[in-house]
């Protein structure tokens, strides 16, 4: 048996949403939204099961969809990409599963910043590699570039940049961009950037690839997700694009993980990325509304919530909320006393880790919404 699964705990967003199950509770833990997808694509998947192939698709994803997802990028951020950049995967995760295991060797160092998706260093360790946290910390949670100077190797292959960043809401800016190109370029490392959050933008912000910075576009590989973009997260769409010759490596790695995706949901994907500018700022506006129904109603009954940019998340400090519980002792009662499942940010870092935050899914449903507040008002009377 391998010693790093062998001793792995169960994903935390697996863990609460099974206790939420268990005990009837509201699932504000894990990252899903309850609406918001566009009809015209699931009647263009629909179709395409029907009406098209339903065989192995080419491991480097539908033509069609790689094209597609390079022109969105070309019409949103100046991206000059072409299908050679574009490696469909299954996921956004296996996005990252495929760019590690291409770029990280045994011994190999990889800088993530805390707190932080819990797949990262399992993927690193996977790879041999040796993953370095660089702490975050509340409630900026600024990437401060003399914290990151300092994990800063002869070892150090790679940063893993997730930007905007999930479990925070952070979407960072132009200053914290350049200190991690700059260090980036400095140190020749590979930059792995997370941005499945790209379009989730609220109060109208915008966002900047990393790779659009000097000297970046050639050392990144871009992970994206149309289960973000369309709410639609149980598709497991995903790609990643980079240089032909990092794609190209990307997509050996790729190949032996999962092959190839649903031909159906690559080609109904390809229709909302040609057809679909026109949902996206329709979708930001609801999922701020959400933001600002959950923060306005946990506020009103007594927690301190900070800020979120961007993703489907905001984080609530407990401390400051008057509960001296730690986030996981928090999450285990709530769930079980309160009926309401959270995700305690403890779970996304080893070293330093935030434990006096926990965070929640904001992309639901005004009910769900109204019946998580209901819920975490009773989870403070208890706890307080």
């Amino acid at each position: 048996m391998h010693p790093l699964y062998e001793q792995m705990a169960t994903s935390v967003f697996e863990r609460m949403s099974l206790a939420a199950a268990k005990h009837g509770a509201v699932n504000l833990g894990q990252g899903f939204p309850d609406f918001g997808w566009p009809p015209e694509i699931l009647d263009a998947a629909a179709g395409a099961v029907v009406e098209g192939s339903n065989q192995y698709a080419p491991s480097r994803g539908l033509p069609v969809l790689r094209e597609a997802v390079a022109a969105h990028y070309a019409r949103h951020h100046g991206l000059d990409l072409s299908a050679e950049n574009i490696c469909v995967t299954s996921g956004a995760t296996e996005a990252l599963a495929a760019a590690i295991l291409a770029t990280v060797e045994v011994g190999d160092e990889v800088i993530v910043f805390t707190p932080a998706y819990d797949a990262y260093v399992p993927l690193i360790r996977r790879a041999g590699g040796i993953p370095v946290e660089v702490a975050l910390q509340p409630p900026g949670w600024r990437v401060e570039r003399a914290a990151l100077e300092a994990a800063i190797s002869p070892k150090t292959r790679a940063i893993i940049f997730n930007n905007p960043h999930n479990p925070t809401g952070r979407l960072f800016d132009q200053d914290e961009l350049a200190t991690v190109a700059q260090i980036a370029v400095a140190n020749d490392l590979i930059v792995i950037s997370d941005e499945v959050w790209e379009h989730i933008l609220l109060d109208g912000q915008r966002f900047t690839p990393i790779a659009s910075l000097a000297g970046l576009a050639e050392r990144t590989l871009k992970c994206g997700s149309a289960g973000k973009i369309f709410s639609l997260t149980g598709w497991k769409i995903g790609w990643l694009a980079a240089s032909s010759e990092l794609a190209t490596l990307a997509a050996r790695a790729h190949q032996f993980l999962t092959f190839a995706s649903a031909p159906n949901l690559q080609s109904a994907v390809a229709y909302g990325m040609n057809d679909g500018d026109a949902w996206l700022q329709p979708m930001r506006d609801r999922f701020s509304r959400a933001r600002d129904r959950m923060t306005s109603g946990l506020e009103a009954v007594g927690y301190a919530v900070l800020p979120s940019a961007s993703t489907y998340f905001l984080c609530v400090d407990l401390a400051a909320s008057g509960v001296s519980l730690d986030d996981e002792a928090f999450a285990q009662r709530a769930v079980t006393e309160a009926g309401v499942a959270v995700v305690p940010l403890s779970a996304f870092a080893e070293q330093d880790p935030a434990n006096h935050m926990i965070r929640l899914c904001f992309a639901k449903r005004d009910e769900t919404i109204d019946a998580g507040v209901e819920a975490m008002a009773n989870a403070r009377k208890l706890m307080t």
